[in-house]
């Protein structure tokens, strides 16, 4: 993968979450699918993050808060994001 901060409409937004009820919610580009590695990790448990500002959200096990929605964490570290459906070499979208 690239080691460049990029942007443009092939690097993920700084801001996404699955949450449909998130102001940072966009369904079509989590449709293209957004690889996570957090501290040199890859994740498939990111609930939202964030590359600026440098967090992941993850899930709290199966725990749910009083309104039924999964409770998360809070995690801070490194983040880069990248688009999945466009294969090994895609553009990394970091701090």
């Amino acid at each position: 993968m690239s080691d460049q901060n990029q942007t443009g409409p092939d690097v993920p937004p700084d801001h996404l979450a699955i949450n449909p009820r998130s102001p940072f919610f966009d369904e079509e580009k989590l449709r293209r699918g957004v690889g996570i590695r957090f501290k040199g990790v890859v994740r498939t448990n990111v609930e939202e993050y964030c590359i600026s500002e440098g967090w992941v959200r993850v899930q709290a096990g199966k725990t749910l808060d009083r309104k039924g929605q999964p409770l998360t964490l809070k995690l801070n570290g490194p983040v880069e994001a990248w688009f999945e459906d466009l294969g090994e070499d895609a553009p990394v979208a970091k701090a």
